[in-house]
């Protein structure tokens, strides 16, 4: 076997192959289950269409206003002019809902007698109450916002044009009323509430203005010295002044005690050398600098000049006295550090004193001064608050002189409707079309779902593990009567040329048919196999061994009286029972009538004597059976013969019912050879036309064409063409 991997564009034919199938598989279920199909099409468009037509008819009618917030023709005073306010994306969705209540609504019931209406339109002998009334129109009523904009549209819906119509518009007039009379009510409960405030924060001011009176004359304080900002203004310098005073103060003592820190435990010459760097002083650093000339010129005239030289001895006492003389500039150079020291000590601690003075008394006014500046400023405050109020009453008062525009606005009244909105026929009917279509296939191929009948080859083959045999079509008769040329007789020609490969032993020449339930077309598929076989010059035996329910003598028109129960029975001779047809190599057993007292005739030994004696003198013998699932003498036979057949009819029994079928047989010993499936349309399952189609092909262009002629000769001419194809087939399966 050639394992090789297959070439990219074999891959992709086979890929497609696949997917042509399965397209294959859902339009094989749509035209086996197309009655089923249609009829729920059809029930779902006439309902459709009666409900449609059966609907009360409802006309709507739509009005739009503009709604914005309430605001005033120009700005108010005291505005500072920023322009509109900010989009709100909750305002309109909160006026849908004030449009939709009972404050709105119940004045649209009233003003158009509603409850009347209602009691009227559904034949109701009593008015109907407010909330009733209510709860209908809210059913009949649709307000959204149109198109992203500040524009609600308002829909009414009624069985009258105009009722629609008048609804929509007494909405929106009665919502313009109701926001106008709340903005009007929102006013005057304001100015009210403002006029009342003012008056309690003028008593305010009189209680405040004598209180601070009585404080001044208990305190004994002047206007001048009440003034808190003036005090403050001095007193504060004053902290200020002394503060800064300290802190120059302070930063020099901190200085030069570090500097007294340094020149503690230096030698003279370390002294000498920080205070030039430290600390130099025009003196200093001339003293330093002679000393420095002195002693070079001391060096130069030690090399020059030998030692007892007057120069030397002049130079070196020049170097002395400078020597001393700059010990006494560091000397007072430390002394007036320390000087400066013990001063700027004394300074921060008389500033230090005079600070806590200053604060000391200023505490001491501020302690005597509180309930006085609480008082002051108590007033004060009063006051402001007088001020504002005045002006917020007197702003009111002159935006509502100027008066403001409403802010809801009809932009489109509602005009009675010319055709009605509902029911929308032609939609209606279109949705039923599609859902009568979906529901229809859906159900389709639900009900293909729940069939857990044999359908397809696969099945047999995945389910049952057997090949498959032959295909046989529907309405299949007698071939003895159809003739050899019969369309049908190809089929069984496939089934002969299979089984004979099938069979490992020339030898195995007795054959029966099983199936699983009644009414699976096993006596005819056993009859017709048989005919082909004496057809093609073999000597057959057809045997009629169903002694519950024998058929196969009324295939050919003959008495059923003696049988093969009476050549069991001892009571006739083979020669007595066997009986010829019209086919001169076929032979026909029927089988008998079977007494009560002989149920178990056919696992006797007689019967297999028979079977013996018949291969003797035939070629080929064929044995009818009755249901295996439903007595033992189908299991019986099976046991008994060489080879059996497992015949299943097309969606008609369940897959388990098949598979029992074939586990009896092959528990009793049998040889099974394959599957037959049985009664396939074939015209209507696209499947199984290309597996056994073309045989009607194949016999209709033979029918055109005449015998002899080169159009009859290319199709293949005479019996077995196609057959012979499907025998290469099976040799390349098996």
């Amino acid at each position: 076997m050639d394992i090789s991997p297959k070439p990219a564009a074999a891959s992709a034919a086979g890929n497609q192959s696949d997917s042509k199938l399965h397209f294959l598989d859902y339009w094989r279920i749509i035209r086996i289950r197309k009655t089923i199909i249609l009829a729920v099409f059809f029930l779902v468009v006439l309902t459709t269409i009666a409900v449609t037509f059966y609907l009360p008819v409802s006309y709507a009618s739509t009005v739009r206003i503009k709604v914005e917030k309430d605001t005033p023709d120009i700005s108010p005073l005291g505005s500072l002019g920023l322009g509109q306010q900010s989009f709100d994306p909750y305002y309109l969705l909160t006026e849908f809902e004030v449009i939709q209540s009972k404050k709105i609504l119940y004045q649209v019931i009233a003003e158009l007698g509603l409850t009347k209406y209602y009691a009227k339109r559904f034949k109701s002998e009593i008015e109907l109450t407010e909330q009733e009334a209510y709860e209908q129109l809210t059913r009949e009523i649709d307000v959204k916002q149109f198109r992203n904009t500040s524009i609600i549209e308002i829909r009414a819906h009624s069985p009258t044009n105009q009722m629609a119509a008048d609804i929509a518009n007494e909405i929106a007039e009665q919502y313009i009323l109701s926001r106008n009379k709340g903005r009007r009510e929102r006013w005057e409960r304001g100015a009210e509430t403002l006029t009342n405030q003012l008056s309690e924060v003028e008593k305010a001011i009189v209680d405040a203005r004598q209180r601070v009176d009585d404080l001044r004359e208990k305190y004994n304080i002047s206007d001048m010295a009440s003034d808190s900002s003036i005090s403050m203004t001095l007193d504060t310098e004053k902290m200020r002044h002394l503060g800064m005073v300290r802190a120059d103060a302070s930063t020099r003592l901190t200085m030069n005690r570090e500097f007294l820190n340094q020149m503690k435990n230096k030698g003279p010459s370390e002294l000498r050398t920080f205070l030039a760097s430290a600390s130099p002083t025009a003196e200093l650093t001339k003293l330093l600098g002679e000393l420095n000339m002195a002693e070079q010129q001391f060096a130069s005239q030690s090399l020059d000049l030998g030692k007892g030289s007057k120069e030397i001895e002049r130079t070196t006492k020049i170097i002395a006295l400078l020597n001393e003389q700059i010990d006494q500039q560091a000397q007072g150079i430390v002394a007036a550090r320390e000087a400066l020291v013990r001063a700027d000590s004394e300074t921060v601690k008389q500033i230090a004193q005079e600070l806590e003075t200053v604060v000391s008394n200023d505490a001491r006014k501020t302690r005597e001064s509180r309930p006085y500046s609480q008082a002051k400023r108590d007033l004060e405050d009063q006051m402001r608050l007088k001020s504002i109020l005045m002006s917020k009453n007197f702003a009111e008062k002159i935006d509502n002189a100027i008066g403001k525009s409403s802010s809801v606005e009809v932009i489109q009244q509602a005009e009675p409707a010319k055709k009605p909105v509902k029911p929308n026929k032609l939609f209606n009917i279109a949705v039923g079309i599609a859902v009568g279509l979906m529901v229809g296939v859906g159900l389709a191929f639900f009900i293909e779902y729940l069939d857990t009948s044999v359908k397809t080859i696969d099945d047999v083959e995945q389910a049952l593990g057997s090949p498959v045999l032959g295909v046989i079509p529907q309405n299949v008769g007698a071939l003895i009567h159809e003739g050899s040329d019969s369309p049908h007789a190809e089929a069984y020609r496939v089934l002969r040329t299979n089984v004979l490969f099938s069979r490992k032993d020339p030898n195995l020449r007795t054959m029966t048919v099983v199936s699983g339930g009644a009414g699976e077309g096993k006596s005819t598929t056993i009859f017709n196999l048989a005919t082909i076989f004496a057809q093609q010059g073999s000597r057959v035996l057809v045997v009629d061994s169903d002694l519950r329910r024998p058929s196969l003598h009324k295939l050919l028109n003959v008495s059923n009286a003696i049988g093969l129960t009476n050549y069991l029975l001892g009571q006739q001779k083979l020669e007595e029972v066997i009986q010829t047809t019209a086919v001169p190599t076929l032979d026909f057993l029927p089988s008998g009538k079977l007494p009560s007292s002989s149920m178990g005739i056919l696992n006797s030994v007689k019967m297999k004597e028979f079977i013996e004696e018949a291969k003797r003198r035939y070629d080929f013998v064929f044995f009818d059976s009755p249901p295996i699932m439903g007595v033992s003498d189908a299991s019986i036979l099976a046991s008994e013969v060489d080879m059996a057949i497992l015949v299943i009819q097309y969606r008609k029994y369940p897959q388990q019912m098949t598979l029992r079928a074939k586990q009896m047989v092959e528990k009793v010993g049998g040889r099974m050879l394959g599957v037959v499936l049985n009664n396939i349309n074939i015209s209507q399952d696209s499947y199984y036309y290309y597996y056994s189609g073309y045989y009607y092909d194949y016999y209709s262009k033979s029918e055109d064409s005449k015998p002899g002629s080169e159009k009859g000769d290319k199709s293949g001419g005479g019996k077995g063409g196609s057959g012979d194809k499907q025998v290469l087939d099976l040799k390349q399966k098996y």
